[in-house]
């Protein structure tokens, strides 16, 4: 249980961040934006889904199905991403923090799974 509850912070810290800096369009996420070729207003959306994802994983600490369906979600934005990392062929520092993303992420719906 302390696992999925430390697990379930960290994703939950990571992809608050991550999506808020998208959703506030600070300097580095515009610059990615024009990178993988979305828009700004693309990459808000994006931003709005990890934040959501990051609200759905800690409702799983009340309503463990809910943050199983968050995690889903999360790890179809990030199979997402290494399709656009891919793409763009972006090297090994590029695709590491989507990598490392999904090993939490993964990590946390494994122990979501141990403790039902």
């Amino acid at each position: 249980m302390r696992v999925s509850i430390a697990l379930a912070a960290l994703v939950a810290v990571i992809f608050t961040a991550l999506g808020a800096m998208k959703i506030l369009a600070v300097p580095p996420m515009q610059a990615r934006a024009a990178h993988v070729g979305f828009s700004v207003a693309a990459y808000r959306r994006i931003g709005v889904l990890e934040v959501a994802g990051a609200v759905g994983v800690l409702a799983g600490l009340i309503r463990p199905l809910l943050g199983g369906l968050a995690g889903v979600g999360l790890l179809l934005l990030l199979a997402g991403a290494m399709v656009t990392h891919v793409r763009n062929h972006d090297g090994p520092r590029e695709v590491a923090p989507a990598v490392v993303c999904v090993v939490l992420v993964a990590g946390y719906l494994a122990a979501l799974l141990g403790t039902s």
